[in-house]
């Protein structure tokens, strides 16, 4: 193979379609834009959500709600997990390296969902009340 003879895959490309030439081409005249209009003319389009000058939808609704960019900070972990979670000590340190929490996390909130069997001592990291009485329950500290 030489550079020269390199070619596209075959039906890789295809022609360009040539518009406005002539009634033989079956696109002369208007060249497939229909007839009179903004969208007929050269350069003449416009915003996506324009509406022709009616008050366009998005700001016709009523703006709600909010997310708190600060909310990636903040992980929770279930009893379930912890159950799962081979080590006796857990801390913020131990739940990312098992892949419990995101890296991100700075604050984590052990919530009640699940039953905890084993005593774990938790080191920095929050607890829900019934959360808190679940692992109290089962012979673990919270710290």
């Amino acid at each position: 193979m030489e550079l020269n003879s390199i070619q596209h895959a075959p039906g890789a490309k295809h022609a360009k379609r040539r518009v406005g030439r002539g009634i033989g081409s079956g696109l002369g005249k208007t060249a497939g834009r229909g007839h009179k209009g903004q969208k007929s003319r050269a350069g003449g389009y416009h915003k996506v959500g324009f509406e022709g000058g009616q008050m366009p939808l998005q700001r016709r609704l009523p703006k709600r709600g909010f997310k708190s960019h600060k909310l990636q900070y903040n992980a929770e972990i279930t009893l379930a997990d912890l159950e799962i979670l081979a080590t006796a000590e857990v801390d913020a340190l131990v739940l990312k390296q098992a892949g419990l929490i995101a890296d991100l996390a700075k604050v984590v909130k052990v919530i009640k969902t699940g039953t905890l069997t084993k005593a774990v001592k938790l080191t920095g990291i929050g607890a829900t009340a019934g959360a808190k009485a679940a692992i109290e329950a089962a012979g673990g500290t919270l710290a």
